[in-house]
């Protein structure tokens, strides 16, 4: 949940920070793009940190340092009330960087600690508990940054949010310390392997196989709804000119769709399993970025946040259950290794491809929708892959 709070007054506001600070819609698509590509490339030298430090646990836990430790140069420009793209892009790198460096470690440490038998409800839960601290954290910070812009002092306002976000993830880092890690470190260290053997080996593990596919048709899917993602914050705050107490609103209600859904949503995790689970959800998260276009008011693109909060629930605790249940522990490591360089491939290629349409159409409410639209059919597109994928064994 600390970490939820971090997410929501730190990396949900970096988009809109760059726009505070005078950057452009692409140039904030980028800020929100770059750095997680950067990040996936930086966390294929993970095994190594995990060896040296002996354990899963210690790299995680440093790599949430460093990850509060991202938000100081942030706080400065805002205090500061400037900074260059490339200073941004800079930190917001090291952010997506120590936390995507994690996430393989973390998930090898998590299959430990968590047993088989209560993962989807344990889960569940607690993604429910995060969305709703996220929501806490997403809706103070934009009711602040209301208050900030009424006294002309928006920028001071996002270094108080920047300065919460990194105090929040140190507690989350006070949180990690106190669990155990059942399996000896020297087992964890064992299981490292050098980058340029372990990313090759995995490729080759998981050609043909239903691990490949899944792989593979999430980079797809993340692909098309990257093209529209990173712009629906400059399509709020430039197009159609919100304030940041109606963009809090609209944002702040799929997290609160997220939280309130999340139960209902692993019953039918349970039922379903997670595999069918994941192509419900992509079916239904299909034509949402269409639903953006036939209304302006608050109260519709609230109502649109609430249906695309119960299909992202319902896709992000498929995913999370997919890896721990369709892949075994030897492979796991290596495929969540590969899948973070995919996904990351995919999500800036896909805000670049959405960018340069965006430019080159004008940045008007129908290049925007031209936009909306295109990510529409390139995340139909990849659902044959899915399918095929739950035909493999």
């Amino acid at each position: 949940m600390a970490f939820s709070v971090m997410v929501g007054c730190g990396e949900t506001y970096f988009a809109a920070f760059a726009l505070a600070l005078g950057l452009g819609p692409v140039a904030a698509g980028m800020v929100a793009a770059v750095p997680v590509l950067v990040g996936a490339v930086i966390q294929l030298a993970a095994p190594l940190g995990v060896a040296r430090l002996g354990s899963n646990r210690r790299w995680v836990i440093a790599c949430t340092v460093a990850q509060a430790g991202c938000f100081i140069p942030l706080t400065w420009w805002a205090l500061r009330g400037h900074a260059n793209l490339w200073e941004l892009i800079l930190a917001a790198s090291i952010y997506w960087s120590a936390g995507m460096a994690g996430v393989p470690a973390w998930t090898a440490w998590m299959s430990t600690l968590v047993p088989e038998h209560i993962r989807t409800p344990y889960f569940a839960h607690r993604n429910r508990l995060g969305q709703f601290a996220v929501f806490l954290g997403f809706m103070i910070s934009g009711l602040v940054l209301q208050w900030g812009e009424a006294r002309q002092a928006v920028l001071p306002t996002f270094a108080a949010m920047f300065v919460v976000a990194g105090a929040a993830r140190l507690v989350s880092t006070a949180c990690l310390w106190s669990c155990r890690e059942p399996r000896r470190a020297e087992d964890a260290a064992a299981e490292t392997v050098p980058v340029w053997r372990r990313v090759p080996a995995a490729l080759r593990r998981m050609a043909g196989r239903r691990s490949g596919l899944l792989v593979a048709y999430l980079c797809c899917f993340v692909f098309g709804t990257q093209m529209a993602a990173p712009y629906f914050t400059p399509y709020m705050l430039k197009e159609l000119g919100f304030s940041y107490h109606a963009f809090m609103l609209v944002f702040g209600t799929s997290f609160l769709s997220k939280a309130i859904l999340l139960p209902s949503i692993g019953r039918l995790a349970s039922r379903v399993g997670a595999l069918r689970l994941l192509w419900l959800s992509s079916l239904a998260i299909v034509p949402l970025a269409l639903l953006w276009l036939p209304g302006r008011h608050v109260a519709y693109l609230c109502c649109v946040q609430v249906a695309a909060g119960a299909c992202w629930a319902g896709y992000e605790l498929a995913v999370m259950l997919v890896f721990f249940e369709q892949f075994d522990q030897r492979e796991r490591t290596g495929v969540v290794t590969v899948y973070n360089l995919g996904i990351a491939v995919a999500t800036v290629a896909g805000a670049a491809c959405g960018g340069l349409l965006l430019r080159s159409l004008g940045e008007t409410w129908q290049a925007y929708a031209v936009v909306f639209a295109v990510s529409c059919v390139a995340r139909a597109a990849a659902i044959p892959i899915l399918s095929r994928a739950m035909s493999r064994t």
